[in-house]
C-alpha cells in the first residue's frame, strides 16, 4: 500500500504529488461538469410539459367558468321587454332564453300598412299610361253652328297600349285649341280662362275609352285671360284637343251668321 502512494520515480516526490492533485482536481471538474449536463437536460425537458400543462389547464379552467356562470343580458333583456307592459308579462319574457326579439306588447297595435293613396298614378297599381300608349280624339256635337251658338267639343281618352295603365283624365290636363283653318293663329286656348283644374286618374283597360266635353263660347282669349275677349267672325275653323301633350288631329267646324229676318 505503502509503494501505492509515496510516490518513486527520478523526480522529487513534490512534484508528483502536484501531478496527482491536478489529475484528481481536473477529474472532480470534469465529474462535476457531467453532472450539472445531466441536471440541466432533465430540468429543460421537463419545463415544456409544465409549461403545456399549465396552458391546458388555464382555458379549460376558464371555459367551464364561463359555460356555468349564466349570461348577464339575458334577465336583462326580459325584464326590458316587460316594462312597456306595466310589469304584467316581465315574467314570461324573462323565463324565455332563445334569443329571440320580443313582439310588440299586448296592448300595442300594430300599425296599419299604408294604403295605396285612392287616384294616385302607379301607386301600388298599374303604371302611369304614357303619352306614347294613349291616343286623343276631337270632334264636335256637329258641324255647323250659328254665331252666337256655344260648340261643344268631346275629347276621347283612350288607352291604345296593351296593359292597363294609369292616366289623369282630368280638366286640369284637358285643352281645345280654336285656330285659323290654315292653323296659322290661334283664337282660344281651353286653358287661357278656365279656373277648373281638377284631377282625374283613370284606370284604363286596353282599348278603353273615357270621355269628357269642353264648351266653347265663341269668343276669343289669351293667355291668364288677359285681354277683353270678341266674338269670333263667321268662318270655317280648325280644332285639336289634347291630354297633357298628347294631341289629337286636328277637326275642322263651321260659324255661320244668323239668317236674316225677312
Amino acid at each position: 500500500m505503502g509503494g501505492v502512494i509515496e510516490p518513486q520515480g527520478p523526480l522529487p516526490p513534490e512534484i508528483y504529488w502536484r501531478r496527482r492533485v491536478v489529475a484528481a482536481g481536473g477529474a472532480l471538474v470534469v465529474v462535476g461538469l457531467v453532472v450539472a449536463l445531466i441536471v440541466w437536460m432533465t430540468s429543460s425537458g421537463d419545463d415544456p410539459q409544465n409549461t403545456a400543462s399549465s396552458q391546458s389547464v388555464a382555458p379549460s379552467t376558464s371555459a367551464s367558468t364561463s359555460e356555468s356562470a349564466p349570461p348577464a343580458s339575458e334577465p336583462q333583456a326580459g325584464g326590458a321587454s316587460g316594462a312597456p307592459d306595466g310589469g304584467g308579462a316581465g315574467s314570461g319574457g324573462a323565463g324565455g332564453g332563445s334569443g329571440a326579439p320580443a313582439g310588440p306588447p299586448a296592448g300595442a297595435s300594430t300599425p296599419p300598412e299604408s294604403a295605396s293613396p285612392a287616384g294616385v298614378p302607379g301607386a301600388a297599381g298599374p303604371a302611369l299610361c304614357p303619352d306614347q300608349a294613349i291616343s286623343v280624339v276631337l270632334y264636335t256635337d256637329k258641324p255647323t253652328y250659328t254665331i252666337g251658338q256655344n260648340p261643344v267639343f268631346t275629347i276621347v281618352t283612350t288607352n291604345a297600349g296593351l296593359s292597363e295603365c294609369t292616366r289623369d283624365v282630368g280638366k286640369a290636363v284637358q285643352n281645345v285649341i280654336v285656330r285659323t283653318l290654315d292653323g296659322t293663329r290661334t283664337l282660344w286656348s281651353a286653358r287661357d280662362c278656365s279656373p277648373v283644374n281638377t284631377v282625374n286618374n283613370v284606370v284604363l283597360k286596353p282599348a278603353q275609352q273615357v270621355k269628357d266635353t269642353i264648351t266653347w263660347s265663341g269668343t276669343t282669349s289669351s293667355p291668364g285671360c288677359e285681354r277683353p275677349r270678341t266674338q269670333v267672325p263667321a268662318g270655317s275653323y280648325s280644332a285639336i284637343g289634347k291630354i297633357g301633350e298628347r294631341e289629337s288631329f286636328p277637326i275642322t267646324f263651321n260659324m255661320v251668321a244668323p239668317a236674316q229676318q225677312p
